[in-house]
């Protein structure tokens, strides 16, 4: 538990939710002389840093831009993003020595520990002064003469500004909560409808008739999937489709939809097939030079090409590379919120201002990370959407 370190019960800003974006704020705020208190439900601090990326937080991501991110309102996250931009969080690692480095893509890890970065964000607020409640549960907001006042199981607390950083609904074991939602209503803010991201995505058994034992197999494929393509890897799993391919292309995916994988991305695949035709090997041997064996196996098997690679007509050479290099899968849902690293959807931009997150109708009303309809790929953006508009907001505040 954090004790508070004041009495006061009256603040300039009040942020609920103490996690990457509110930390950020809560910072930035402090730091510029406003009086703070911070309120978490949580007895741990930020708790979704210190499980990610395996345990060493994956901070951000260098090739970071407006691009890599989804909303109803795509242009929103421009500003924010510029304004502080993966440089600017990479300068504050730097400046607590925290050692990181590059992985696939631009990804930035730890070498050692996420907690590194908890502990570098705590100090950041511990430089501005600010107060915390941990844990604590709010049980009404309420607004009154410009004021917001904050009841909660440690009494009420009012302030000018009210930020609220209290994420979507992914990761529940961990107390995520429609919190953020059910406020923005309240004070007529619109939501776009949550669903999960980046998430793997579950099949019926008839949609792999023929390939029912591929669990465990990693293989590097191109995933399309309405605007969304990715080249990455997919996984097998006892449920359907899991992998970095998967989770990415899963926040494009919607019921109903299918998805189009290319299993043999680093070859021009009618052109590798018909270099094989006059082969005298197996069609299984053939494919496991470019694919894992099992899959190339039980691949032939469910489509009745267990022959040489000769004796396939120009039919059904034609038919395997169009199997192979766009291969339909209609999913049957995602594993949900358990699953999911984030929420898609969330408090529409649309109602908030792109350089301050405050809402457009409700002065000093402000929403910042994933508690907002932007919601980033793989690989650290949507960390950087976490700091870069809990910076917005605190330097609002």
């Amino acid at each position: 538990m954090l004790e508070p370190m004041k009495t006061e019960q009256k603040w300039d800003v009040i942020i609920i939710g103490a996690g990457a974006a509110g930390m950020m704020c809560a910072a930035r705020a402090g730091q510029r002389g406003r009086r703070v208190l911070l309120i978490d439900h949580s007895r741990k601090l930020g708790e979704k840093i210190r499980i990610s990326g395996g345990g060493h937080c994956n901070f951000t991501n260098l090739q970071c831009g407006p691009e890599n991110f989804l909303s109803d309102n795509p242009e929103f996250c421009r500003y924010a993003l510029a304004r502080f931009s993966p440089r600017h969080f990479i300068d504050m690692v730097e400046r607590y020595g925290i050692p990181y480095h590059e992985k696939h893509l631009g990804q930035l890890f730890c070498d050692g520990s996420a907690v590194q970065i908890i502990h570098m964000l705590k100090a950041e607020c511990d430089l501005g002064q600010l107060n915390w409640r941990m844990p604590c549960t709010v049980d009404a907001v309420t607004r009154k003469n410009e004021r917001f006042l904050v009841s909660t199981d440690h009494g009420d607390h009012e302030s000018s500004a009210l930020v609220v950083a209290t994420g979507g609904l992914a990761v529940p074991k961990i107390g995520a909560s429609p919190f953020a939602y059910r406020l923005a209503e309240q004070f007529g803010l619109g939501v776009v409808p949550p669903r999960p991201g980046l998430v793997p995505l579950s099949l019926e058994p008839d949609a792999m008739a023929g390939l029912e034992n591929l669990s465990g197999i990693s293989m590097p494929v191109e995933v399309t999937c309405n605007e969304g393509r990715f080249r990455e890897s997919l996984l097998f799993t006892h449920h359907g489709l899991s992998g970095p391919a998967i989770l990415q292309i899963s926040s494009y995916w919607k019921r109903g939809d299918s998805i189009s994988l290319n299993m043999l991305p680093d070859h021009d695949v009618p052109a590798w097939i018909c270099s094989r035709r006059s082969s005298r090997g197996r069609v299984d041997n053939l494919l496991a030079e470019a694919l894992p064996r099992r899959f190339a196996q039980q691949w032939c098997t469910a489509h009745d090409l267990e022959k040489l690679m000769c004796h396939l007509t120009s039919e059904e050479l034609r038919k395997l590379g169009e199997s192979l290099g766009n291969w339909h899968v209609k999913p049957s849902g995602t594993l949900g919120y358990n699953k999911a690293e984030v929420t898609l959807g969330g408090v529409d931009t649309r109602g908030l201002s792109s350089k301050t997150m405050e809402s457009r109708s409700v002065p000093a009303l402000y929403f910042i990370g994933e508690a907002v309809d932007v919601t980033g790929h793989l690989g650290g953006f949507n960390f950087q959407w976490a700091w870069s508009s809990g910076n917005a907001a605190g330097l609002a505040v």
